[in-house]
This record gives structure tokens, C-alpha cells and sequence, in this order.
């Protein structure tokens, strides 16, 4: 379709966009939950082919800006919420002169005439955070929505681009722009009083079946650039009962970063690790930048949470104090956070041969079922949730705290706040094979079934707050 006609098109159906919206709005109300899920309230955020402006709105945006190609529904968007900026522009040739930490483009790419062009429009507005959010009709439902149409069902339209996901995928690759994650949602765009919700919410985010969802979707960032600066570091080290391993943990730390510091948080032990921390603190003043203290609470995740409140450092990294994972290994993390090729970095102990006793088989089952359940769970592949080195910056870290009213204070390790946080950040998450290694002193604090017990509540957890949404 000509772009004259395609204005015009638009412009006949401003008169009658918000009936057709008010009469579907089973649809319209899923798919401004699932924006208003990724995209936090008050981010600054652009839409491109916003329409009347009721899903900008809905966003509760900063400052939020609108563009659409037809005249009349800017003139009805402006009427309708008049404290957002709408603008009359064209994907295709985009003029806005400003970068947003979010682009929406809701329902767009099947009118767009060149969509790779529309994409690479996008780095115009886009800086190295951005992040794009596009949602489409998943093609497998044209038929049905053909059908619709001649029913008057809903309003009609021209003929689209139908795309599939690796369609969509390639032609943001072709922009420089990398898929986070991506999905489908509502496999039953009818409502009908708790039969919709249990087929939408439940088993239209079951493997396989969530494929068939009517609206897919894709959350992107533009592509790294592979010009970075070293970065300031805090290693947060929570230790409990690992007198053994305190100086061999600051000797076999490499030096990295701008400015380094080691934190120790103590965690009420019985072997005299605080007296441990204190001696080789001293020891190593003029040539290490140590800093300690003792967590007030108990767990994991209240000592690492004292820990991230004394680190001073730009990137945070994490390393149990049983040095399992190598300390050596550190800067492989550093290099994936600062290169941008990550902005979540885990640890992967699932990779490389574990040595013997380093963890036992049942427990090996376990961590490979979890990954399966997780990756599912996230959309975001992670191998080995429960790896305890994780690195992300401190600015970052920060979001995640001020997001976490949104999951509460649920997690008695640390690991999932930090994993479920990232995740609703839509961070990308990357992982970094380890060589996991047995412990050389004192033992394990981990119990198979108690923590097996624990991440079964976490998945159920994560099902309710990110999957079943």
C-alpha cells in the first residue's frame, strides 16, 4: 500500500479506533499489561505508530513521547491525553531529535514498507540502553483474523506483513539491535469470566502451546559497540565458618579494574572467621584494599545485601567464600560486564568436568532440571542458578532494589532477587562457564532437600509473579 493511501486509511479509522478498542477490549487490556510489565512506570519512553495514544498512556510515562503518520489520530491523542508530546512523523524516516530508554512499536512492522529500514530508523532514537519493545500479530492467527474482519468482528485492514519471529529476529540483527528475550501471549482473545484467565494466564504459558498466542512479542537492545572503559570493582565475599579460606581468598584474587576492594561480610561464625577477616585485613594494608564487617540478620542474602550497602565500586561481583569457584576466574566476568556483551553476568558450573566431590550427582540433576524450568521461566537461558558468583554493575544493582517491591523480600540466599530482578529489568543475562572445585576447608552448607525445597518454591514464585502475568 502507497503511504498517501496508508495515511488515509489511518485517518478514516481514527473516527472509529476507540469503538473498535472499547469492543475488543479483552485484547487491548492484555496488551497494555504486558507493556506495563516490561516497561517500568515513570521510564521515558517513545511510541512509533501510537495511534490514539491509549497505550502510551497506560505506561504512565516520564516523559513520553508519540508518533503516528496519520494527522487525525495525533489531533485525537491530543485531545485525549494532552500532558504527552504527539508528534505526526513517519517510522521510516523518523525525525524526533531525542533517545528514550524505551521504544514501543505495538502493531507497527506489517504496515511498515521497508521494515529493516524501520529497524535501523530506531538507532536514531536509541542510546546504548535502550531498550525496544515490539509486539505483532503472530501470523499462524491470519486466517481467523480475516474471518473476524468479515464478521465485523473488528475493524478491517489492508493487507500486512506477517512475521514470524526469526523474520523479526533477522532484521533486527540487520539494524544491530540483539533479542533479549521474545514470546507469545493470549491463546484465547475472548473473554469469557474465569475460562479466559486460565487458558491466557495458565495454559497459554505452557511450553509449546504458548506458541499458538495471538500476540508475540520481542524485547531487543542495540548491539555493543566493543568500545569500553575499565570500570572500578567491589568483590563482595559473605562468609560463615570459613576460617580456612580468608587469606587464600584476597592472595588468589587477581588485581583488576580501576580501583579494586575486597569486602568481607561476617556471618556469626563459630571458627573465629571475623578474628580471621581482622588479622588478614591487617596484614594486607598498603598492598590490598580490604573492608569488612558483620551482617546484623542471618542468610546468605542479608549478608549480601550489607555487602552491596558498603560497596563503593562501579561493578559488584560476588564470590563464596568456599572458593569453589576460582577466584582466578574473576576478571573472565569483569571482561563480559565491561566489553557490554552481558549487563547480568552468572556463573556456570554445568560446563566444564566437575572435579570429584565437588558436587554430588543427585545434585547435578537437580541444577540441570532447574535450568531447563528457569530458562522457560525467564525467557533467558541460564544454565546454573545457583552458582553464587554473579556480577552486575552497581547502578543496575540499584534498579533492582527499587524494583523489588514488586517480588518482596522472598529469597533467604540472595541468588533469585538478584536473578528475577535482572530479568524484569530486561538485562541480558549471559553466563560464564567455570571450573567448579571441591572444597578444601571445612563443609558444604548446603542441604539437598531443604535448598531442592526451596527452589521449587522459587519456581512457583517466579510462575505467578513473571510467567503467568
Amino acid at each position: 500500500m502507497k503511504k498517501t493511501d496508508l495515511i488515509k486509511y489511518f485517518d478514516t479509522l481514527a473516527e472509529t479506533r476507540d469503538h473498535w478498542s472499547e469492543r475488543n477490549w479483552y485484547y487491548h487490556s492484555n496488551l497494555e499489561n504486558l507493556h506495563t510489565f516490561i516497561i517500568p512506570y515513570g521510564s521515558n519512553v517513545l511510541e512509533i505508530g501510537s495511534g490514539t495514544g491509549s497505550l502510551l498512556a497506560a505506561l504512565k510515562p516520564k516523559k513520553g513521547v508519540g508518533v503516528d503518520i496519520s494527522p487525525k489520530m495525533i489531533s485525537y491523542a491530543k485531545e485525549k491525553f494532552p500532558n504527552i508530546d504527539w508528534r505526526e512523523g513517519d517510522a521510516e524516516n523518523l525525525e524526533v531529535g531525542e533517545r528514550f530508554d524505551y521504544i514501543v512499536v505495538s502493531d507497527l512492522v506489517g504496515y511498515l514498507d521497508d521494515i529493516e529500514r524501520g529497524f535501523h530508523e530506531l538507532k536514531k532514537v536509541s542510546h546504548e540502553r535502550t531498550r525496544l519493545v515490539i509486539s505483532y500479530y503472530n501470523y499462524l492467527w491470519e486466517p481467523l483474523l480475516q474471518l473476524a474482519e468479515r464478521l465485523q468482528l473488528k475493524a478491517e485492514q489492508p493487507l500486512q506483513n506477517w512475521m514470524s519471529h526469526k523474520d523479526i529476529e533477522g532484521m533486527l540483527e540487520l539494524a544491530d539491535f540483539e533479542i533479549i528475550k521474545s514470546g507469545s501471549k493470549m491463546v484465547f482473545p475472548i473473554w469469557i469470566p474465569l475460562i479466559s484467565a486460565f487458558l491466557n494466564k495458565i495454559v497459554g504459558n505452557l511450553p509449546f502451546l504458548s506458541r499458538l498466542g495471538v500476540i508475540q512479542y520481542a524485547v531487543a537492545r542495540p548491539k555493543p559497540t566493543g568500545v569500553y572503559q575499565d570500570k572500578s570493582v567491589s568483590i563482595i565475599i559473605p562468609a560463615r565458618n570459613e576460617k580456612g579460606n580468608i587469606e587464600s581468598a584476597v592472595k588468589r584474587t587477581p588485581v583488576f579494574g580501576t580501583h579494586q576492594e575486597i569486602i568481607f561480610v561476617e556471618g556469626h561464625s563459630s571458627d573465629d572467621t571475623y578474628e580471621e577477616i581482622v588479622r588478614v585485613a591487617d596484614k594486607y594494608v598498603g598492598t590490598r584494599n580490604i573492608r569488612y564487617d558483620r551482617q546484623s540478620g542471618k542468610g546468605k542474602g542479608d549478608a549480601m545485601r550489607k555487602g552491596y550497602s558498603m560497596a563503593e565500586g562501579e561493578v559488584i561481583m560476588i564470590l563464596d567464600a568456599d572458593l569453589t569457584v576460582p577466584p582466578e576466574d574473576l576478571p573472565k566476568f569483569y571482561n563480559a560486564i565491561i566489553s557490554g556483551r552481558g549487563e547480568f553476568i552468572n556463573g556456570s558450573r554445568l560446563v566444564y568436568q566437575l572435579e570429584d566431590q565437588s558436587m554430588r550427582f543427585l545434585n547435578i540433576l537437580g541444577n540441570k532440571f532447574f535450568s531447563i524450568v528457569f530458562t522457560w521461566l525467564l525467557g533467558q537461558r541460564l544454565k546454573d542458578t545457583l552458582c553464587g558468583t554473579k556480577v552486575f554493575t552497581k547502578s543496575d544493582y540499584n534498579l533492582i532494589a527499587e524494583g523489588r517491591p514488586y517480588f518482596g523480600d522472598f529469597d533467604p540466599f540472595g541468588d533469585f532477587d538478584l536473578i528475577f530482578g535482572a530479568a524484569k529489568l530486561n538485562l541480558k543475562i549471559i553466563e560464564v562457564p567455570i571450573r567448579y572445585q571441591a572444597r578444601t576447608y571445612g563443609s558444604t552448607q548446603i542441604d539437598r532437600w531443604t535448598h531442592g525445597w526451596l527452589l521449587l518454591k522459587m519456581v512457583a514464585f517466579a510462575m505467578r509473579k513473571i510467567k503467568f502475568i
